[in-house]
C-alpha cells in the first residue's frame, strides 16, 4: 500500500474567478511532460465560476450536491451527484451550486503550451444566474 500524504491546503477560490465561497483542493498538477491537472472544488450555495473558457476543454464530475452550468447561449443545466460535463475547448461556460445547495465537484483540464488551463472573463450577473433552468 502506498499513501501520498497531502502537502497543499484547500485554497479559497479567488474573486477575480468567483462569486460566493468556493474551496480548491489539488488533486493533480502537471509534472514531467503530463499537462493535465484537476482539482476538486467546493461551492457553497449560490456560489458559481465566472464566464471562463478552457483551451482543450474541461471535464467536471459532480461528486456531492446539486449544482447548475451553463454554455454561452445555452439554458442553465441542473447537475447532480454522479453527473459528468464536458465543456469543448474554448466554449464560453460557467458551473456552480444551485441556490439552496452546496455543490462539490472534480475538474479536470489540460494546460496549453503557455502553461495556462484556463481564461476568466466577467463575472456571472445574478440575473444571469436566477434565468429559468432546464428541465433537469
Amino acid at each position: 500500500m502506498i499513501i501520498t500524504r497531502t502537502t497543499v491546503d484547500t485554497q479559497k477560490g479567488p474573486a477575480d474567478w468567483f462569486t460566493g465561497d468556493v474551496y480548491i483542493d489539488a488533486v493533480a498538477a502537471p509534472e514531467a511532460t503530463s499537462t493535465a491537472a484537476a482539482a476538486l472544488v467546493h461551492f457553497t450555495p449560490g456560489a458559481r465560476t465566472a464566464w471562463h473558457t478552457h483551451p482543450h476543454g474541461q471535464t467536471i464530475f459532480v461528486t456531492e450536491g446539486v449544482g447548475l452550468c451553463q454554455r454561452e447561449g445555452g439554458p442553465i443545466e441542473t447537475l447532480r451527484a454522479g453527473d459528468r460535463v464536458f465543456f469543448e475547448p474554448g466554449e464560453h461556460h460557467w458551473h456552480g451550486a444551485a441556490p439552496t445547495r452546496f455543490m462539490a465537484h472534480v475538474a479536470l483540464q489540460q494546460l496549453d503550451e503557455n502553461g495556462s488551463p484556463v481564461t476568466w472573463g466577467r463575472h456571472v450577473t445574478d440575473d444571469e444566474y436566477a434565468a429559468p433552468r432546464a428541465a433537469g
